[in-house]
C-alpha cells in the first residue's frame, strides 16, 4: 500500500512540474512559438499512462490447481444456469428434479423397469416368506392364514424364488437387450406429473391390465392344452404363497411383461407413474399370493369390494375355474366368475 502511495505522489509531482515550466515556456518566450505545446501535452498524456499503468493491480500467476477450480466453479455456474429456475406447483417436481440431476443415467436405461419390478417382488415376498416359516409360533398371524393345514416348506420357496431368478436372467434381461437395438430411446419430460395425473392414469393402466389379465387367464383355463404348456406350472401349489407370485412359464411371463411395458406407453403416461404402478402392482400380486387374509390388506380397506385380493386368488387356487382377475373383481362378477372365499377355510 505504501509503494503505490509513493508512486502516486511522484508521478503527481512529476505532472505538477512539467505543467508549470509549460505555462512559463509560452508566456517568457514571446518569440517562441507555443506549436510546441500539443508535444507536450502528449508527453503528458504518456506519463498518465505510465502512472495508470503502474496503479494497475498486477494479477498474481494462478497454480494449475487453481485453474482447475475456477474452470469448476465456471462449470457449476453454468450447470446451474440450465437448470429449471421456475416455481412450481407439482409436489413431485422436487424428486423429478433429483432423478433427472443426478440419476439420469439409471432412469432412462430400459434394464430400470426390469430392476424395479423384481426388486420388488423380492423385498415383498420376505416378510411373508418369513411368517410362513415362523407359521404356529406368531399366533397374531397364523390365525389368518387361509389354508392353515398347508404349509410351505423352504424348498418350495426355493424352487419359486429360482424359477423367477431364471426366467429373468436368460429370458427378460435378454429380451430387453435386444429391444434396445429395435425400440426408440424414450425420452424423459422436464415437468414431473401431478399427484392427481399420478392417480388416474395409474389407475387407467391397472385397469387395462385387468382386463387383459382376465380375458388370458380365462381362456388359458378354459382350453386344456394351453393350460397345460402354458399355465399349468403356476398352479402347482393349491396353497399359493409369497415367492410363488412370479412362478410362471416363460411365455406367461412374456406376456405379462409386454403388457407392462406396452400400456403405460399407449396411454401416454409420465414415466414417474409407470415407476409406481410396477412397485403397486407387484405389490398387489405378492398380496394375492400371501395365502393370508390380514384384516389391513388393500381388499379390506378398499370399499365395496372393488379388489379381489389373497381371499379371491386362494380360492382360484382352490377352485381354478373361479376369481381369473388379478385385481378387481368386477369382471369376475359380471361374468359370474366370483366365488368367495369359504368361512370353514378361514380356520384350522
Amino acid at each position: 500500500m505504501c509503494c503505490v502511495l509513493c508512486v502516486f505522489l511522484k508521478g503527481s509531482v512529476n505532472l505538477l512540474v512539467k505543467v508549470c515550466l509549460s505555462t512559463l515556456s509560452c508566456l517568457g518566450e514571446k518569440k517562441k512559438s507555443c506549436w510546441s505545446a500539443p508535444l507536450e501535452r502528449k508527453a503528458l498524456s504518456v506519463e498518465l499512462h505510465y502512472i495508470k499503468a503502474e496503479l494497475s493491480p498486477v494479477p498474481e500467476p494462478c497454480s494449475s490447481l487453481q485453474q482447475h477450480h475456477i474452470k469448476m466453479l465456471n462449470i457449476s455456474k453454468l450447470t446451474l444456469q440450465l437448470l429449471p429456475s421456475r416455481t412450481s406447483d407439482r409436489l413431485l417436481q422436487p424428486f423429478w428434479d433429483y432423478m433427472l440431476l443426478n440419476h439420469r443415467l439409471l432412469i432412462s436405461s430400459p434394464f430400470f423397469p426390469v430392476l424395479l419390478a423384481f426388486s420388488s417382488y423380492f423385498f415383498f415376498s420376505i416378510p411373508f416368506a418369513a411368517l410362513d416359516l415362523l407359521g404356529e409360533r406368531v399366533p397374531l398371524f397364523h390365525q389368518y392364514k387361509i389354508q392353515p393345514d398347508r404349509q410351505p416348506t423352504v424348498g418350495m420357496m426355493a424352487k419359486s424364488f429360482m424359477t423367477a431368478f431364471y426366467n429373468h436372467i436368460f429370458f427378460v434381461l435378454p429380451t430387453v437387450i435386444i429391444g434396445m437395438f429395435i425400440l426408440p430411446t424414450p425420452t424423459l419430460p422436464r415437468d414431473a406429473p401431478t399427484l392427481y395425473q399420478v392417480f388416474i392414469e395409474g389407475l387407467a393402466v391397472l385397469l387395462l391390465f385387468d382386463t387383459q389379465y382376465y380375458i388370458w387367464h380365462f381362456i388359458h383355463h378354459k382350453h386344456p392344452q394351453l393350460y397345460r404348456w402354458i399355465h399349468a406350472i403356476h398352479h402347482e401349489y393349491m396353497a399359493p404363497f409369497s415367492w410363488s407370485t412370479e412362478q410362471l412359464s416363460i411365455p406367461e411371463l412374456m406376456t405379462v411383461g409386454f403388457w407392462s411395458n406396452q400400456d403405460p406407453i399407449v396411454l401416454k403416461c409420465h414415466p414417474m407413474t409407470t415407476w409406481c404402478v410396477t412397485v403397486f402392482s407387484i405389490w398387489m400380486s405378492v398380496e394375492d399370493h400371501i395365502g393370508y387374509d390380514l384384516p389391513w390388506t388393500l381388499n379390506h380397506l378398499v370399499p365395496f369390494g372393488l379388489l379381489g385380493g389373497a381371499p379371491a386368488h386362494d380360492m382360484h387356487h382352490q377352485k381354478p375355474n373361479s376369481n381369473y382377475a388379478p385385481f378387481f373383481s368386477h369382471w369376475d362378477r359380471i361374468f359370474g366368475t366370483a366365488v368367495p372365499l369359504k368361512k370353514k377355510t378361514l380356520k384350522k
